[in-house]
């Protein structure tokens, strides 16, 4: 099958500079097939996905190399060219859909104005519900005359592929579009996505951060490093022999929802646009390192099959190492460890939006300085339980107590210490930074009111808590909007740890980082806990993650807790048919060598 996509030699510079942001990538995609592109972030990734579209984002221009949809010069497109290319031969999937949809429209118009802008001469709402039953949201009522503040994240994020499915295109690019959907969510859009590439012969650059995700669904994996294409080959080839010691790096730092183990985090960080080493960039980090890794920027070297590559000049000693099979980390402690006291009751708690029933009596115990992990679907309750918790949502019944004393339903009407006990780390890093503010001013938010710490105590604390989420000083006077996903992610990590909370809720906080930096903030997180005291209640979809840091775990459904014990217990021996549906649901990554990590041996799937 020809090529849908190629792309040759692509750079992208610093506007009016030549200061490179992505340097020499070249790959192709056929139809049909996936191409997963992963590394961490500032690698380089969004921005070779924009560039293939023909778009750079403010402050980057596309300086050289070729893009080419069936044969099509897409970089020498006019702009009324691109404009038409675009929605209709290729598509767009955004990581965050509530900045990508329109807030002040309703889901329908957004669908149907596809239509209208394309001309595709088809039945516009014969179509629509054709979209709908292909992303699941056929049996949500009335979704098409909602706004989309209305759906769920996992909902909205549907709408969004929906949309870039609606032309049937040539190629689609996808930026993290699972990010912040639960497990049952995210196999059917991965689903969805494969069997749609497949069906209409449609290529797809599959941009994340998860590589559990990218190997159940990519037929080639590109690793993005600095700018670079560092490593590219079959799906099968990259986790089964990976040729980089960067490559092999991400995949130890990869959570196991079947073993418990800690995660390794690879040391140190990726060089900033301009500022890389000379010769091999990962050359700081590399752990294989030797002089001459420091002459000349490697050029790709040919792994077994001529489609495997990878720029190390160490390729035949990292794929030895990478056949030794190392296995992640040391075993944990024991899960089932000794309770203190409960430092946090909930006891029949109900909430509702307006009229509509969110959560049922819901009950629970956190004790000091453990783990509780809360799951479930999108919609089943975790975010309004939390809320509850910390006085976020007011609308609540029954009784919620911090050390002893109950707390009062808003956090308006709490006091200061029990305010400043518990700390909330949302979901959304987009949303949650004010984008008015610099780094230093957000961290610093919650020491403004001590009236007692000076301004030089105030920076240490700020720079110690950036130090702890691998953030380095030069972050303090720069602007949301200058850090990626997960730098903003973990700018909010620090505001919250740099007030020494008793408690810390964390509402899906590793959704946006990619596997290595998320290893690190499990890890920095289960110090924390250890060192400090620190209890956690941890909201994720990702049971993964859950077995890396949590001691207990809750599965909530439908605003219910349907099975509560040890983490262990949930996830070796699961009682609920709820449960044991999650589990299925999760991808688990193989890495025998010679055998494709598969997320689930499902026989019902081609």
């Amino acid at each position: 099958m020809p090529d849908h996509l190629n792309v040759e030699s692509l750079r992208v510079t610093v506007q009016g500079s030549t200061t490179d942001v992505v340097d020499d990538v070249s790959f192709a995609i056929e139809g049909g097939q996936v191409l997963g592109m992963v590394g961490e972030s500032g690698s380089g990734k969004t921005t070779v996905a924009l560039a293939v579209m023909g778009h750079a984002r403010r402050g980057l221009e596309i300086s050289g190399g070729s893009v080419r949809l069936s044969g099509d010069d897409v970089l020498g497109m006019s702009p009324r060219e691109l404009q038409s290319t675009r929605g209709s031969r290729m598509a767009y999937v955004a990581q965050d859909p509530a900045s990508a949809l329109n807030p002040a429209l309703t889901v329908g118009r957004q669908l149907r104005e596809i239509f209208r802008e394309h001309n595709e001469g088809v039945d516009p709402e014969a179509r629509l519900a054709e979209m709908l039953e292909e992303v699941r949201l056929d049996g949500v009522g009335d979704v098409l005359s909602a706004y989309p503040h209305q759906l769920s994240g996992g909902q909205q994020q549907r709408v969004m592929i929906a949309a870039a499915f609606a032309c049937r295109p040539e190629l689609i690019v996808l930026d993290e579009p699972t990010t912040g959907l639960d497990v049952t969510t995210q196999r059917h859009v991965l689903s969805t996505i494969e069997g749609l590439c497949d069906s209409y012969g449609v290529a797809a650059l599959y941009v994340s951060h998860d590589l559990a995700v990218v190997g159940e669904i990519a037929h080639q994996v590109g690793v993005m490093y600095a700018g670079r294409l560092v490593e590219l080959g079959s799906t099968d080839e990259i986790f089964s022999v990976p040729g980089h010691p960067y490559t092999r790096g991400l995949l130890r730092s990869i959570p196991r929802s079947d073993r418990t183990a800690r995660l390794r985090g690879i040391s140190g960080r990726p060089p900033r646009p301009g500022a890389r080493p000379r010769g091999c960039s990962f050359a700081p980090r590399c752990p294989m390192v030797v002089d001459a890794c420091s002459a000349q920027e490697p050029p790709p070297v040919p792994i077994g099959p001529a489609s495997h590559v990878a720029r190390c000049i160490r390729v035949q000693e990292s794929v030895a190492e990478s056949r030794r099979a190392i296995q992640n980390g040391h075993n944990l402690r024991s899960e089932a460890e000794d309770r203190g006291e409960a430092l946090v009751q909930v006891t029949g708690v109900s909430a509702a939006y307006g009229d509509q029933p969110v959560l049922r009596d819901i009950s629970l115990a956190v004790a000091g300085g453990e783990c509780l992990a809360i799951v479930g679907e999108s919609g089943s309750g975790k975010t309004t339980l939390a809320r509850c918790i910390v006085g976020l949502h007011e609308n609540w019944t029954g009784e919620i107590v911090l050390r002893g004393e109950p707390l009062a339903t808003g956090v308006r009407q709490r006091d200061l210490a029990a305010v400043r006990s518990m700390q909330y780390v949302f979901q959304n890093p987009y949303t949650s930074l004010n984008p008015r503010k610099t780094i230093l001013q957000i961290v610093e938010q919650p020491l403004v009111s001590l009236a007692s710490m000076s301004g030089r105590e105030r920076r240490e604390r700020v720079l110690s808590a950036l130090e702890d989420v691998a953030l380095s000083p030069e972050y303090l006077r720069r602007y949301p909007d200058e850090l990626s996903g997960g730098e903003r992610q973990r700018v909010a990590i620090a505001r919250a740890i740099v007030d020494d909370p008793a408690v810390l809720v964390c509402d899906e906080v590793t959704s946006a980082l990619d596997v290595s930096v998320q290893a690190t903030i499990v890890e920095l997180l289960r110090r924390l806990r250890v060192e400090r005291g620190l209890t956690l209640l941890f909201i994720t979809h990702d049971l993964a993650v859950v077995r890396s840091i949590a001691q207990r775990t809750v599965v909530m459904s439908e605003g219910e807790i349907v099975e509560t014990g040890t983490t262990a217990q949930i996830l070796d021996q699961p009682e609920a048919d709820y449960t044991r549906m999650l589990l299925a649901d999760v991808p688990k990554l193989r890495r025998t060598v010679g055998e494709r990590p598969v997320a689930n041996a499902d026989p019902t799937r081609s």
